[in-house]
């Protein structure tokens, strides 16, 4: 793919301007959906760019070119053939970033197995669940991470791990349809595991040829991936996405920064979560750029270090990572200037940090990202060129092939321009499904084929999108809705505020209050009556802070996202509010 103009031609005019003032908009494009299979788009961009670096996974010493990535994801495919893995089955990957993910994850893909991302952070009970409810036949984990034993974790729930021998499938009793498991640690392999660089010796049972007529088989609208969604009610569900749904997603938030071979991509995102498989991976992919991994989990030393020596041109994160680099004492001694463009997304981006990485980390072109996990996840994007207020107040513009309408949360109406609106997306994009679960899938989904995303936002003549918030999330204080975005905005002008969390919580007399969880920069004091006084003839009096709690962190997801539900709980039992 040929570098596109600075004016990223996909999203700058793809918003088709609405012959009425209705919220909605529909991207067009010059460049057509891909109408291939992951494993088909990868050998593609090997035969492109067979010797320049595909892969470096910095914290493993691992580098491979792109002729020498597909050799390893060949041979793992192959195995996995010689194992009794076929097309449909569920393989499980639990593990953090690795050069293993990304092999596990184009091996799958070629042979039409759908891989299950597990969450890095689950326990007993929710390893077990994603088990169980996706079927999964294969499991290949790590053997521990940072606080997390991965190996007794599962053996656990499957204590037959410790003493089975034999190379047949596992009979397991608390987890029936696991049929193998495979440990990418051979130091902490148990009897009834494979090691991970022991099931290449089966690879030489399924020839070259006979890979070639399984992937030849496949079709790109079969269903690839599942992931779990985190969310703050119920059992996670698992949003199942086909070939079509996340190659082509991928593709789009690539070309939308411009991306060539050329360029060396920063990845210290999940991999198990969308912005690193598939915005990372796959938008490297695409366009045969490099995925380099600077650590197994996030760092902000590891992260600068892999940019300055790496000479990246492309950096990923939410804005708690870019705020860690920002603030971290040796910032100064590292050297970005390689930096060009890169995505913010995973949580809403405030308009300070966005600024300070435009300026600080030489990230001109940075973009910021919108979606979800069940559309694949990117729906809109800003250009590399978009006017600075647009680039920090919004979320720029619609993707190609995808459209968009904000309705009314109770009748369903599109509202028009300007006034807030559930966010609801179609096209490619949108998932298949949740796994196994057809009453959530209707919810989710309506009859015309509109995600319904649970997102509360405005857009204006342009196009340009701005989430103002979750509906969960609105405050409604006296009868007035309060987006807590507004006033996150505003607490991040104060000099001595790094992050700031606005939440509602409970009150008699006007059903919520406003409580603002404020996390200060390094050296500076603030209490509870001097962010007040700074609010006091600024914002509406309804919209000052009731409640104050200094911190410093928010209760988070792997991902980076901030759990506010968790947050609601805490302070509504440490206020006494329940």
């Amino acid at each position: 793919m040929t570098r596109q103009s600075a004016s990223s031609p996909d999203l700058a005019p793809s918003t088709t301007p609405s012959p009425s003032s209705v919220s909605y908009v529909s991207g067009i494009s010059d460049l057509p959906l891909k109408g291939q299979t992951i494993g088909d788009c990868f050998d593609e961009t090997v035969s492109r760019f067979p010797d320049q670096d595909a892969l470096i996974s910095r914290h493993q010493g691992l580098r491979y070119r792109w002729r020498e990535l597909q050799d390893e994801v060949n041979q793992a495919a192959r195995a996995l053939l010689a194992m009794g893995v076929k097309k449909g089955d569920r393989v499980g990957i639990w593990s953090p970033n690795c050069a293993e993910w990304t092999i596990t994850q184009f091996a799958t893909a070629k042979i039409g197995a759908i891989l299950v991302n597990i969450n890095p952070s689950y326990r007993t009970h929710e390893l077990d669940y994603a088990l169980k409810q996706s079927g999964t036949s294969t499991l290949i984990l790590q053997g521990s991470f940072k606080t997390s034993d991965y190996v007794a974790t599962l053996a656990e729930l499957a204590p037959e791990l410790n003493d089975v021998q034999g190379a047949g499938p596992l009979k397991l009793a608390g987890l029936p349809e696991l049929k193998r498991v495979i440990c990418l640690d051979s130091a902490k392999t148990l009897p009834g595991m494979l090691a991970w660089e022991r099931i290449f010796e089966r690879s030489d049972e399924v020839s070259a040829e006979e890979l070639a007529e399984v992937q030849s088989g496949l079709q790109f609208d079969e269903p690839i991936n599942i992931q779990y969604t985190s969310g703050t009610t119920g059992a996670p569900k698992g949003a199942t996405l086909s070939h079509h749904n996340i190659l082509n997603n991928g593709m789009f938030v690539a070309r939308a920064m411009n991306l060539t071979d050329q360029d060396r991509m920063v990845i210290p995102v999940p991999l198990y979560h969308c912005f690193g498989m598939v915005m990372g991976n796959l938008g490297c992919v695409t366009h045969g750029a490099t995925m380099i991994y600077p650590a197994d989990g996030f760092d902000p030393e590891t992260t600068l270090a892999a940019v300055a020596e790496e000479k990246a041109t492309t950096l990923y994160g939410v804005p708690t990572m870019f705020i860690a680099e920002l603030e971290h004492p040796d910032f100064e001694r590292y050297d970005l200037s390689s930096l060009r463009t890169g995505i913010m997304a995973g949580s809403i981006c405030p308009i300070e940090v966005m600024r300070r990485v435009i300026d600080q980390m030489n990230m001109q072109d940075v973009t910021i990202c919108y979606g979800m996990t069940e559309t694949s996840p990117v729906s809109f994007q800003t250009t590399t060129d978009a006017p600075l207020d647009k680039r920090v107040t919004t979320v720029g513009t619609i993707h190609p092939h995808l459209e968009v309408k904000l309705v009314h949360p109770e009748s369903g109406a599109v509202v028009p321009k300007g006034e807030t609106g559930e966010l609801c997306t179609r096209g490619y994009s949108v998932m298949l499904g949740y796994w196994n679960n057809e009453e959530a899938t209707a919810k989710a989904i309506d009859n015309a084929g509109w995600m319904h995303t649970g997102d509360l936002a405005t857009m204006d003549d342009e196009g340009y999108v701005a989430i103002v918030g979750r509906i969960k999330d609105m405050i409604i204080r006296g009868g007035e809705n309060i987006y807590p975005r507004e006033i996150e905005d505003f607490l991040y002008t104060h000099p001595a505020i790094s992050d700031v969390q606005v939440i509602g919580v409970p009150d008699q007399k006007y059903g919520e209050e406003v409580m603002a969880w404020v996390k200060l920069s390094e050296g500076e004091q603030l209490d509870e009556e001097g962010l007040k006084a700074f609010c006091k003839g600024k914002i509406a009096h309804y919209k000052v802070p009731r409640y104050v709690k200094f911190v410093d962190e928010f209760p988070m997801t792997v991902t980076g996202k901030v759990q506010k539900f968790k947050m609601r709980e805490e302070a509504t039992h440490e206020l006494g509010l329940a």
